[in-house]
């Protein structure tokens, strides 16, 4: 694998090669293709990054072949078309002090960003996927961080959404200058793609960070050259950031990317290379951290069930781990484990041992309306190798029982809807003005309140859809507590 990002660097921009770069990167998961490289080639400054004449000389250069890319999988069509939005200016919005944290839950911050040209939507489309930023100022609580990276970032929430509706945003804060906005070196700003609540992302993680290491998230307010985007989900990055609130001291990072068949924890084999195909390192690329997701893997494919269990606490966080598999499951994360045994993180902490986290989070608390509407058991997917995770800690019998001991917790505590509807409400309170005047969103004012309570509030819980936030919340929970190996395991 290694040897195929290397051969795709080198011929990237060589124009007699490019089937062989477009057949080189289909090799590659979707959602883990490096970058197309353009900095280097169009920066005659040297400065490592590219500046307006030099953006539009490489702009050129990416739209004229377009088979650099690979082809985007068609997303959904829009609800609503996008319009000019009102005029926002820094006297019109609450500025908030230093001491309010960036993902404070009741606050709602207001991003200003001022690009130099009025085509900085095109630029960024243009770019996407490779390794070149788009410089503007922003504006935040009256303070002007200059010259702040930034670029279109996902791929179904890209691809998906057409020019003129919100997409999702990346900022490097030290793209150009030694600067962080409350800490936080890298942001990410998420659209909310098919979530016309906009609350998933924002429930889910609250409800993960109950019972695992798990990035922050709430709501931003985004302008910019004067015009009003909308609110948009700000969920940290898994950064270095997150590692000093989160977890215990400095470790390794990895993403599972979406769309990997390799990539659920399964042994591999022996070769390096095999894990570099099915996961992406982030930060130091060291090969002793590959040796231990390696080992890691070999244990937990490898051993004996009856094992298992002690021969796991050299390598792993055990019970995290089977907290990281309940909340997945209590809480239907669509883009999550259960399904795909893809689209999350892994970390190895500071003790040498590996736990699992969430990457998106938009598609749970839901039964997908695609689906035939039921209610997936706890212990589906346990006899899927790829989703080793699932496949071979639940086949010990003492660790089942305490994964299905944390979904009836998850289920009683977080789906009772006296206690969700209540955060439910702050947080619809918190942007429900936002939401109704923005031009930009992707689904309709009116799915922003049916999507929690249906068309009609005041029905009762259970016979609402459970496609709605309200309706999977009771559902699940009778599900979950009425299952008779919940009931066993809690029992216990």
């Amino acid at each position: 694998m290694m040897a195929i990002l290397r051969s795709l660097r080198l011929v990237t921009f060589a124009v007699a090669t490019i089937g062989t770069v477009s057949a080189l990167r289909a090799q590659i998961p979707q959602g883990a293709e490096p970058d197309i490289e353009l900095v280097k080639r169009f920066d005659r400054d040297d400065n490592e990054r590219l500046d307006r004449g030099e953006r539009k000389q490489a702009r050129a250069y990416i739209l004229a072949h377009p088979e650099l890319r690979r082809p985007a999988r068609k997303g959904r069509s829009p609800k609503v078309t996008g319009s000019k939005g009102p005029r926002v200016t820094p006297k019109d919005v609450k500025s908030y002090p230093a001491t309010t944290g960036l993902f404070a839950p009741d606050c709602l911050r207001t991003l200003f960003f001022e690009f130099e040209q009025d085509d900085w939507e095109e630029d960024l489309a243009a770019f996407w996927h490779t390794d070149v930023l788009v410089a503007a100022n922003l504006t935040v609580d009256g303070k002007t961080y200059h010259d702040v990276g930034v670029s279109f970032r996902g791929n179904n929430s890209f691809t998906g959404v057409p020019a003129g509706l919100k997409r999702s945003l990346s900022l490097k804060m030290h793209f150009a200058h030694e600067q962080d906005l409350l800490g936080q070196r890298s942001i990410n700003l998420l659209n909310s793609n098919e979530d016309p609540t906009f609350l998933r992302t924002v429930l889910y993680l609250e409800v993960a960070r109950d019972y695992i290491p798990a990035v922050r998230a709430n709501f931003i307010r985004v302008v910019i050259n004067g015009e009003l985007w909308g609110i948009y989900v700000n969920q940290e990055t898994f950064s270095r950031e997150f590692e000093k609130h989160a977890l215990a001291g400095p470790g390794t990072r990895w993403k599972s990317p979406n769309n990997s068949t390799g990539g659920g924890m399964r042994f591999l084999g022996e070769d390096l290379d095999l894990y570099k195909r099915w996961y992406e390192i982030k930060g130091r690329n060291k090969k002793s951290a590959w040796r231990a997701l390696r080992e890691a893997t070999r244990t937990l494919c490898e051993t004996p069930a009856e094992q298992l269990e002690a021969a796991l606490e050299e390598h792993w966080e055990v019970d995290a781990v089977l907290r990281y598999l309940a909340i997945d499951m209590a809480l239907l994360n669509y883009d999550g484990y259960w399904r795909d045994g893809a689209d999350f993180y892994v970390y190895r902490n500071a003790n040498g041992r590996f736990l699992a986290t969430p990457h998106d989070a938009n598609e749970g608390f839901r039964v997908r309306p695609r689906s035939d509407g039921s209610q997936p058991d706890p212990l589906t997917a346990c006899d899927d190798p790829n989703k080793a995770l699932r496949h071979k800690l639940l086949a010990v019998p003492e660790l089942r029982r305490r994964y299905l001991s944390y979904v009836g917790d998850i289920a009683e505590k977080w789906l009772d809807w006296d206690h969700l509807g209540q955060i439910v409400a702050k947080h619809q309170q918190l942007i429900a003005k936002d939401v109704a005047r923005e031009t930009r969103k992707l689904d309709t004012t009116e799915a922003f309140t049916t999507g929690v309570h249906g068309t009609r509030p005041t029905e009762r819980y259970l016979t609402l859809p459970a496609t709605t936030i309200k309706g999977f919340a009771a559902q699940r929970r009778a599900f979950l507590l009425g299952h008779p190996e919940v009931q066993r395991a809690r029992k216990q």
